[in-house]
Formats: structure tokens, C-alpha cells, sequence
């Protein structure tokens, strides 16, 4: 199995993704965790797999020096028009995190990793990585899909077949991750580098919600229980993708 870009998924991902209530969710989670956590001065912030440029767009526009590194030249091209457009400025950089520490010589106050480890061959080998790029007292901003929500949707479903045989994860054009974390085995593998500080669930209940009662809902109420839920001790497991905020140790 090899690392997962999205060379020729750019577009649909971007409708995915990001075209609807979905993608407002996980911005509204993340921007609500960094806005918490992050003090109030300009700090040098690194987005690993970038993407559209959605969070780093965000970020640059509160006035963050932000580089972006996506191996997707798709991706990064869509995050630089976004830039433009914005009028403002950023770093791209078109490279695999596993060339990153050759490029970037000072580590950063930030590093953002959302929706990478998923897409990785060997999850666990970017930790490292990351815990180098950070500064001593900067923070990595960690998402990741979520393998528990993965099950507990496919128990709703009745798949039970599909949970026998263990195989949860997505076919070769799925947008489903190659490989859903298990958010305990995760946490193990950080704990000698990383302290979690803040733990959310992103999408804690509107995936599970009927099609209808989807349709139905309006967004500003959908993000308005989203956030309220999103720490809940029993409902922030079962969001879609997890969100934590870690310090280095």
C-alpha cells in the first residue's frame, strides 16, 4: 500500500468535501479549537497536506505567516487561486511530507495535519516528523478519520459482514481513507512526543442523522449543536474525524 494523493480527485473532493454542510462542520470545529488555543499575535504556521487551502486561508486572513505544503499539484494550484483571490499571501510548497525536513530548515509555531495520517501507508512514520517541525512551545493541530465512527456506522448499516472480516477500508476512487486510525493506538504512539490537550469530535452527529432530517436541517443550527456537542464525553468519540490539539513534550 502507498501513500494516497489526490492528483486526479481534486475537483470531487472539492465538491465532497467542502460543497456542503460537511466541510462547514470541520471548518467551523477546527476554527473553533484554534481559536481557543492560539494566542493573539502572528505565529509561523506549517499546513501538511494543505489541499484547497481552506484552514490556511483562514489563518493567513488573521494575520499568520502560513507555508503550504499538498504533493497534489491540483490541490496546491486551487489553493494558490484561493490565495489570490483572498489577496493574500503564503508559501506554497509542492512536496510529500517525507521531503519536508530537507526543505524547511526552522521549525514552526503551528503545524496543522489534518486529514493526512488517514491516506498514509504507515501513519505512525509522519509522527516524528511532526514532532521535529513543531517548535518546543508550539502546538500541532492533529485530525484524523476516525475508524470508531467508521464501525459505528456500519453497525447502524447492518453490515456486519463487511465488520467480520475487518476490511473497513475505502476502494481505490473511495473517499473513504485507506487507513481509518484507531484514536487508542494513536494516542499510544504519540504519548513519548506529544501531550493531547484538547480533544473534539468533528461531525459528532450529523452523519448519523436520517437523509431527510439532513435535508431539513438549517447549517446555522446544524454548526450551532455541532460545536456545543463537540466535547461531549459521550458524543465527541463518535465524530467522523477526531481533532486534537497536542503539545511537545
Amino acid at each position: 500500500m502507498n501513500d494516497r494523493h489526490f492528483d486526479e480527485l481534486a475537483t470531487r473532493f472539492a465538491e465532497k468535501i467542502y460543497g456542503g454542510a460537511k466541510g462547514a462542520i470541520r471548518l467551523a470545529v477546527l476554527q473553533a479549537d484554534l481559536a481557543e488555543t492560539l494566542p493573539d499575535r502572528p505565529l509561523r504556521i506549517l499546513d501538511i497536506g494543505a489541499g484547497l487551502g481552506h484552514m490556511a486561508l483562514w489563518l493567513a486572513e488573521r494575520g499568520h505567516q502560513l507555508t503550504l505544503a499538498e504533493p497534489a499539484a491540483p490541490m496546491l494550484d486551487g489553493a494558490r487561486a484561493r490565495f489570490a483571490e483572498a489577496g493574500q499571501t503564503a508559501t506554497f510548497i509542492q512536496a510529500p511530507w517525507q521531503d519536508l525536513l530537507g526543505q524547511l530548515t526552522e521549525p514552526y509555531d503551528l503545524v496543522l495535519c489534518h486529514a493526512v495520517l488517514e491516506w498514509l501507508a504507515e501513519p505512525e512514520s509522519i509522527l516524528p516528523v511532526l514532532h521535529q517541525l513543531t517548535a518546543p512551545t508550539g502546538w500541532l493541530s492533529l485530525a484524523f478519520y476516525n475508524r470508531d465512527a467508521l464501525v459505528y456506522r456500519n453497525l447502524l448499516k447492518g453490515h456486519f459482514r463487511k465488520l467480520r472480516s475487518n476490511r473497513l477500508e475505502g476502494e481505490k476512487q473511495s473517499l473513504t481513507p485507506q487507513k481509518p486510525l484507531d484514536p487508542r493506538e494513536l494516542k499510544a504512539q504519540l504519548e513519548p512526543m506529544w501531550q493531547v490537550e484538547s480533544q473534539s469530535g468533528v461531525r459528532v452527529f450529523h452523519d448519523y442523522m436520517p437523509k431527510e432530517f439532513q435535508a431539513k436541517a438549517e447549517l446555522l443550527d446544524l454548526l450551532e449543536m455541532e460545536l456545543a456537542h463537540r466535547r461531549h464525553p459521550s458524543f465527541a468519540g463518535l465524530g467522523r474525524y477526531l481533532h486534537w490539539i497536542c503539545r511537545p513534550r
